[in-house]
């Protein structure tokens, strides 16, 4: 059987998703399709609007046949911690493919810029570290560098202001540093951009869009046009969308009972950041008001987001410095044809496949379980305790694609 892995977030899955399953399935051939799929905590640092077994049943319900966790540290992680854990999971289920949305559209130009970041890695590093140094962020930093070897050796490369080129090209650099026997396709993204708002022309938005127009509309209808109807029914049906105003009383009362120094002990936070923290906390009403008063050129909003939610999860430096790469595949989900697959490569598989969480755990695993905990605390949408207590979900009717 031949398999091709997505790494996504379905936050919610929608539209332009099932465009990318289906075109994914076609170009490649596959007979199975399998996801590595966030938690409750995003790349961007965020809850997720649905917890992840909701999630897990869009998927299952529009073509995808299997459904694994992407662990936290690799799905709040920066690009490249992303894609590492991503690619690293797929390789370790014999994913033959590899597919990714992506704004260019051919693979042949992420091989070209891989190629000239490689050969150029020096002059390329020595720009991206004095751009950050000026207090750019590091996507800027990479955009940067990448205009000025373009430039100066009159290449044609990606363009890195667009975020789908950006982990499309960290999807790449990681198969190689992997040595990866995976192979990258890419689909050309349509209809909507990655930050767009809702058009009521068109029938593909974004996810920045359509959880918008939730929040701040609060009119689910609006966006029904946007999501196949299996995920739309599912959205439909849930009592609450969960953002960062849930979880900021649990973050400020965290941050108070903690000292400056304390703070440094956690993922991300540099540069004295941890004062502005404390004082922000003791002032602030809202998480809104919070974070416009720490925002500034040196912290983007997506880094500030990022620490603070390992600050609420209690992902320390410490703790990261022992997760190298995933060592374990949870699966959250599957179809008739994603169990069959999972039979069929159980020799092969290269990492132990986890359907039951045990009280004998691990501490990569045990940050998710955590994550769970937490998310739960701020949503209506499950009890502490539901890794232990839930099953992978099992669709038995395949998908008509």
């Amino acid at each position: 059987m031949i398999a091709t892995g997505v790494i996504v977030e379905y936050n919610p899955f929608h539209n332009g998703h099932l465009h990318h399953i289906k075109e994914s399935r076609q170009k490649t051939g596959a007979d199975v399709v399998i996801a590595v799929m966030s938690g409750h905590f995003l790349q961007r640092g965020e809850p997720a609007l649905l917890n992840k077994w909701a999630r897990t049943e869009m998927a299952l319900k529009n073509g995808v046949d299997l459904v694994i966790e992407l662990p936290y540290p690799f799905a709040t992680g920066y690009s490249q911690e992303f894609a590492h854990g991503g690619v690293a999971l797929l390789e370790a289920l014999n994913c033959k493919f590899i597919s990714f949305g992506s704004e260019h559209g051919s693979i042949e130009r992420f091989k070209a810029t891989y190629n000239a970041f490689n050969a150029h890695s020096d002059e390329l590093n020595k720009t991206i570290h004095e751009s950050v140094k000026s207090g750019i962020s590091y996507p800027q930093a990479l955009n940067k560098a990448h205009q000025h070897l373009e430039q100066k050796y009159n290449l044609q490369l990606l363009d890195l202001s667009k975020p789908n080129n950006i982990l499309g090209y960290h999807y790449f650099e990681e198969i190689q540093k992997q040595h990866a026997q995976i192979e990258a396709v890419t689909i050309q993204r349509i209809a909507a951009g990655y930050h767009e708002q809702i058009d009521v022309q068109k029938n593909i938005a974004s996810a920045t869009g359509i959880r918008k127009e939730l929040f701040e509309n609060k009119k689910i209808h609006a966006i029904e046009q946007f999501l196949p109807s299996k995920s739309y029914s599912i959205l439909e049906n849930t009592s609450k969308f969960v953002n960062w105003d849930d979880y900021y009383p649990y973050l400020r009362f965290t941050i108070l009972r903690f000292t400056a120094t304390q703070l440094q002990e956690y993922v991300d936070i540099t540069e004295g950041i941890e004062n502005l923290l404390i004082q922000a906390a003791k002032q602030c009403e809202t998480f809104e008001q919070f974070m416009q008063k720490i925002k500034s050129k040196r912290f983007t909003w997506t880094r500030l987001q990022r620490m603070l939610t390992h600050i609420l999860t209690g992902y320390t430096k410490e703790m990261k410095e022992t997760i190298q790469s995933p060592s374990y595949i949870r699966v959250l989900g599957m179809t008739e044809q994603g169990q069959k697959y999972l039979k069929e490569q159980k020799k092969n598989i290269q990492l132990p496949v986890v359907n039951k969480v045990g009280k004998d755990f691990e501490n990569l695993l045990m940050l998710d379980i955590r994550a769970t905990d937490l998310y739960m605390l701020g949503s209506s949408q499950g009890q502490i305790g539901m890794d232990f207590r839930t099953p992978p979900i099992r669709i038995q009717k395949k998908a008509d694609l």
